[in-house]
């Protein structure tokens, strides 16, 4: 697995400065990558508090950030890059603080439309690397599509039919035969790895920060701290999955989890910055890795971090991958722009894709598009929102989260407030027949709507602490053809989903009547539980279950 990563950690900071003409910078740059990579992922393999996931999550640069990177090294260089790393990667710190609040704001479809966009705003730096030609080279000669055409096919070739793990190797052997298929073209410059030493330091030194805050900062800031979010979106899907792949039997999903996980990409994303290079993040084919050869063992990912970072002290191999012609990786890059935006499609249709999806999805996908390629009133926007507005993934996502409030806010759940006491069962059962009423639910539907109500709310009262009893906030919606009961509390260390999955199993939690008959009664529950809250979610249809 290390060996996979590897080529992402040290090929992405290589595509960012050479897409921005910055070579002196390189060396650092891909020193420090391999070197927080590493401390990332042991990380999150062995948390410290707060800090990391406890699973086999590898950690390495972002692609997702080629683009923002590019033009922040082209503007002010590796410490201007530096500056806007730290300081977006604080944001990531609060997002997990508060994943509770931003669970219903930062939802997949906004996530998705814009990493569909991310993948849209490195495309221009995919297609120039597919025709550069190192110097001494015809620029005019087929040299330069045919290398790409090549590393293009291999990759393509061995997805398609390759199976198991092996998939997972596509981009590698396409580096491989396309760097070989450019061998007699003249297009591999060997200065790289032949100067670099065996053993040792980058020869460059630490760029620093920059801490001028002029323009330029502000200018990226909000790019960088979307990506940034974008960024922490995908690290959420990747510690949900990492959980579900790395047990025997399917268990509910640990929230905590996700925001350790969270906060070491945050320590990631902050190291990145501090030691001036491309930020990180979680790499889905870890979960990949675990699925298809049931190793999920936190140990591998610890020696496998320890192996990043003793890389990053050998420069041959990190300069191996210098030899790597740009259509090659271009080639590559464009592959990984196609599984990028694949992914955004698969975020945006998880659950269906129904007309107020649509409607998101795609006025916020095109009017980011629109301010990309400056083809929006561009006469007309004041200066100050250029540096936002310039930027598709910027624009794209505001529009997509403005529409996102605005959907949700459509949705007019009844709230109340219920103190921690069996004398609250009267105002939530009240609360329950007006949900059920505004509905047209009959009489049995509506009992079972009560029952479901009651017996989560009685859980969640047996669950409070004696000396510090907290309120209960209750909302009742409609979705489709169902009603969903969301009960807010303090948090809890039991998951009353898990409790429901082994009634059959545990003796003594069959005996407990409430949950068997919340079993009975609901369509589905879901306990999520955070640091600073729990979120009981039942889900009532009308009509009865089998």
């Amino acid at each position: 697995m290390a060996t996979l990563v590897l080529t992402g950690i040290i090929l992405i900071p290589i595509i960012v400065l050479n897409a921005a003409d910055y070579p002196e910078g390189l060396e650092w740059a891909v020193f420090a990558a391999l070197v927080v990579s590493g401390l990332s992922t042991i990380l999150q393999a062995r948390p410290t508090g707060p800090m990391g996931a406890g699973y086999a999550l590898y950690m390495g640069t972002s692609g997702a950030f080629i683009g923002v990177s590019a033009a922040a090294v082209a503007a002010g260089g590796l410490s201007l890059l530096a500056t806007l790393v730290v300081a977006s990667s604080l944001v990531q710190f609060f997002f997990s603080a508060r994943l509770s609040f931003f669970r219903r704001l930062i939802t997949p479809t906004v996530g998705g439309t814009v990493i569909m966009l991310i993948a849209v705003n490195v495309f221009p730096i995919t297609t120039d690397m597919l025709s550069e030609v190192p110097p001494g080279v015809d620029p005019a000669s087929p040299s330069g599509p045919l290398v790409a055409f090549v590393s293009f096919v291999t990759i393509i070739l061995v997805s398609l039919y390759a199976r198991g793990a092996a998939r997972l190797w596509a981009p590698l052997f396409g580096i491989v035969v396309g760097t070989a298929a450019a061998a007699p073209t003249g297009m591999l410059d060997w200065t790289p790895l032949v100067d670099a030493a065996w053993f040792g330091l980058p020869q460059s030194g630490w760029p620093g920060l920059d801490l001028s805050f002029d323009g330029r900062f502000f200018g990226l800031l909000v790019p960088f701290v979307i990506v940034t979010v974008i960024g922490a979106i995908e690290t959420y899907g990747d510690a949900i999955a990492i959980q579900r792949v790395s047990h025997r039997t399917a268990v509910p999903v640990d929230f905590k989890v996700v925001q350790r996980a969270l906060n070491a990409d945050g320590v990631g994303n902050l190291l990145s910055g501090l030691a001036g290079t491309v930020p990180n993040t979680t790499y889905s084919s870890s979960i990949s890795i675990a699925d298809l050869t049931g190793v999920a063992a936190r140990r591998v990912a610890l020696w496998g971090g320890i192996v990043i970072v003793l890389t990053a002290f050998m420069p041959k191999l990190p300069a191996l991958l210098q030899v790597v012609p740009d259509p090659v990786a271009g080639s590559y890059i464009f592959i990984f722009v196609v599984l990028l935006f694949r992914q955004g499609v698969r975020l945006v249709t998880t659950g269906g894709f129904g007309y107020e999806r649509g409607l998101i999805v795609c006025i916020s996908f095109w009017v980011g598009l629109g301010f990309q390629y400056g083809a929006i009133f561009p006469d007309h926007l004041p200066d100050w929102s250029r540096g936002i507005l310039d930027n598709g993934m910027a624009a794209g996502g505001i529009v997509a989260m403005v529409l996102t409030l605005l959907a949700s806010l459509k949705q007019r759940a009844h709230r109340d407030v219920l103190e921690p006491s069996v004398r609250s069962l009267p105002k939530l059962r009240a609360a329950l027949d007006r949900a059920a009423e505004r509905a047209g639910w009959d009489e049995l539907a509506v009992n079972r709507l009560q029952l479901a109500g009651e017996e989560a709310f009685l859980y969640l009262l047996e669950r409070q602490e004696a000396s510090r009893p907290q309120p209960v906030r209750v909302a009742v919606r409609p979705l489709d053809d169902v009603l969903q009961i969301e009960l807010v509390a303090g948090p809890d260390d039991v998951n009353l989903e898990d409790r429901l999955g082994r009634l059959d199993e545990d003796h003594e939690i069959a005996r407990d009547v409430g949950p068997r008959l919340l079993r009975h009664v609901a369509k589905e529950v879901k306990h999520e539980q955070f640091y600073d809250l729990d979120v009981l979610t039942v889900t009532v249809d009308t009509r009865p279950l089998a």
